[in-house]
């Protein structure tokens, strides 16, 4: 005699692609035609590749950031690298991470370079100018009143340029702490993703293991009211335990957000 027969097993159901998607940018729960991407998706991603495209060959208004920067009682400086144009940029990392001799003559004749400078601040294209336009004033706007005298800082605008630039300039200017803001690597839901780098005592030579970064700085990432408080919290972390780097763990940064980093 055999038993009660077991109702089968129901197949779970797929997750609810709308549900997924309200989570994150991440292309997840994608819409499908059969056994293809549905044409509105291909579409969506060739879109997005042609943003990171435009993005990383795309140049720097410095037009559109001077005044700006004019009105918030910054003169910058305009350098560039060693790299003559965006197709050398791309193909020649290096040069990226050095000035050019025109840019070096001026940055040594710059009244800041004859004394010792509490913080320099960079705004660098690097891989998304665009990022750069668009985020680094506003972080900079929430950094002020986080930061005492951060009207005083000399600023530093430097095209065609990386990261380890900021470690050649700083030094130069004699900064005991460099803020360089740069333009990341674009994704594929991020084509202005702006980067902020800390190092302490930069200098030529100085490795990423010597600095701090917070990334994704743009409003569909870290915001720029919390990404300018962790900014705040490191450069005050910086000054007290004079490093920056793999030394400067991020528990060691939990003050005040409101703390003045002098």
């Amino acid at each position: 005699m055999t038993g009660p027969i077991e109702p089968a097993a129901k197949t779970p159901l797929r997750p609810d692609r709308s549900a997924l998607r309200a989570h994150t940018p991440a292309r997840v729960g994608l819409r499908t035609a059969g056994t293809s991407l549905a044409t509105t998706e291909i579409l969506d991603l060739n879109l997005a590749l042609a943003e990171a495209r435009d993005a990383i060959h795309a140049s720097l208004s410095t037009a559109s950031l001077l005044p700006q920067l004019n009105t918030r009682a910054w003169t910058p400086l305009l350098l560039r690298s060693a790299a003559n144009n965006r197709q050398e940029y791309l193909r020649r990392p290096d040069l990226g991470r050095q000035l050019s001799s025109e840019s070096r003559a001026r940055l040594n004749r710059n009244p800041a370079a004859s004394a010792t400078n509490p913080l320099v601040i960079v705004i660098a294209d690097g891989l998304s100018a665009i990022a750069a336009e668009r985020h680094s004033i506003p972080l900079l706007d929430a950094l002020h009143p986080l930061v005492g005298n951060l009207e005083d800082a000399p600023l530093v605008i430097v095209e065609q340029a990386r990261v380890a630039i900021g470690d050649e300039i700083g030094e130069r200017l004699h900064a005991q702490l460099m803020l360089l803001l740069i333009g990341e690597r674009p994704g594929l839901s991020s084509p202005d993703s702006l980067g902020a780098y800390i190092t302490w005592a930069p200098r030529t030579g100085r490795t990423d293991a010597e600095r701090n970064c917070i990334s994704n700085i743009r409003p569909e990432g870290l915001a720029h009211a919390e990404a300018a408080a962790r900014i705040a919290r490191y450069l005050q972390a910086a000054r007290q335990s004079r490093l920056t780097g793999v030394g400067l763990k991020e528990d060691t940064t939990l003050l005040p957000a409101n703390s003045q980093a002098g």
